[in-house]
């Protein structure tokens, strides 16, 4: 073999002896508040004792809960930090923690009858990520786009109100942002979700509608006002013609009814009363 061929199997073998030695390594997660339950899910029926042991990146190694029903039938807590939130299932060895904090994360080891077992579990507590907010940065260039920005330091998915799944670049100093062009559609909209292994948050909409000013609006209301306060101004006039037209006709038809109930005879006395009047 070649020099580089026995250091490459010198590596290998170093790797799975470690990997032997530290025993498999299982991922849990939990989030801040909430509860995780982990471990075997059979024992053997002749199981006397059960300890789970924690240790933090960087504390010492702690008991978080112990059965050892020769000295003690109950199950213990000697560790304040997992007092009146830990349980233990004697029958699967499985633990449950609630009340979570991030002080919880680190690595868990059982020991079964006083054997140290290979598997071992890492657990990381999170809090839960909080509801995103949308920034709206304008284009300067372009009137007809804008930019959209999350800010969050992990998984940033971008969705469209198609449902498709947008690319998003990345933001400094953390997140991402897409451009939205103007469709010419004002329901179309843009959401953001935060995500990680514990939660996810998606934020409001934000709709086209609200990312581009309507910029022809105001030449339109230039020509539509003048022309409705015209329609209007032609409406009263209408109206004020037609009324005024019916009050003088009402009164035309009144003076000749007067007229048309007066005699000849009467008529002419009132006019020879006139002409006798003149003459004196």
């Amino acid at each position: 073999m070649t020099p580089l061929k026995y250091l490459t199997t010198l590596i290998c073998f170093v790797f799975i002896a470690i990997r032997a030695a530290s025993g498999e390594v299982r991922n849990e997660f939990g989030e801040v508040g909430g509860e995780v339950s982990f471990g075997s899910t059979s024992l053997n029926p002749s199981v006397s004792s059960i300890i789970w042991k924690h240790r933090s990146s960087t504390g010492p190694v702690v008991k978080a809960i112990e059965w050892d029903p020769a000295e003690d039938p109950d199950v213990s807590i000697p560790n304040p930090r997992f007092k009146d939130i830990t349980t233990l299932n004697e029958k699967t060895g499985e633990i449950t923690i609630t009340n979570l904090t991030v002080e919880h994360s680190g690595f868990y080891t059982i020991d079964i009858n006083s054997k140290e077992q290979e598997q071992r579990f890492s657990l990381t507590v999170m809090a839960p990520v909080p509801k995103p907010v949308i920034k709206i940065e304008k284009i300067e260039m372009n009137p007809n786009a804008v930019n959209l920005k999350c800010e969050y330091n992990e998984t940033i998915i971008w969705k469209n109100s198609a449902g498709e799944t947008l690319k998003g670049s990345p933001h400094t100093p953390k997140g991402e942002l897409i451009t939205a062009e103007k469709k010419g559609n004002p329901d179309v909209f843009y959401t953001c979700t935060l995500k990680n292994a514990v939660s996810e948050s998606t934020s409001d909409p934000v709709y086209e509608r609200d990312l581009f000013e309507e910029s022809g609006l105001w030449w339109i209301a230039l020509i539509v006002i003048p022309v409705l306060i015209l329609a209007l101004f032609v409406l009263l006039y209408k109206f004020w013609t037609k009324s005024h037209r019916k009050q003088y006709n009402l009164a035309s038809e009144g003076n000749k009814m007067k007229e048309d109930a007066v005699s000849p005879d009467q008529k002419n006395v009132y006019k020879n009363g006139i002409s006798d009047a003149t003459q004196r």
